[in-house]
């Protein structure tokens, strides 16, 4: 999250308003929850767990047994059993 002067974007009122409930504070703005995004969509990093997840529910249900599966991934057994369980 980068700092970003008030005076740089907003109107003067604004400035003016907001000064009446904080003055010299750094504040938080959030995003709409319309532009919110999944985590790692920017990065690519959830297309990658998707794909991973896929892989490994396919094998599961080729006949690979849950405990290989933990360990070729590198994963625990419990988190196999919500990748290949979870509908």
């Amino acid at each position: 999250m980068k700092y970003v002067n008030a005076t740089a974007i907003l109107p003067e009122k604004l400035i003016e308003e907001i000064q009446k409930y904080v003055q010299g504070e750094t504040i938080y703005i959030p995003k709409p929850q319309s532009t919110y995004q999944k985590w790692g969509t920017r990065s690519g990093s959830r297309k990658l767990i998707d794909e991973r997840n896929r892989a490994i529910k396919a094998a599961f249900a080729r006949g690979r047994k849950i405990e290989q599966l933990a360990m070729e991934h590198c994963l625990a057994v419990e988190t196999i059993k919500k990748i290949v369980y979870k509908r």
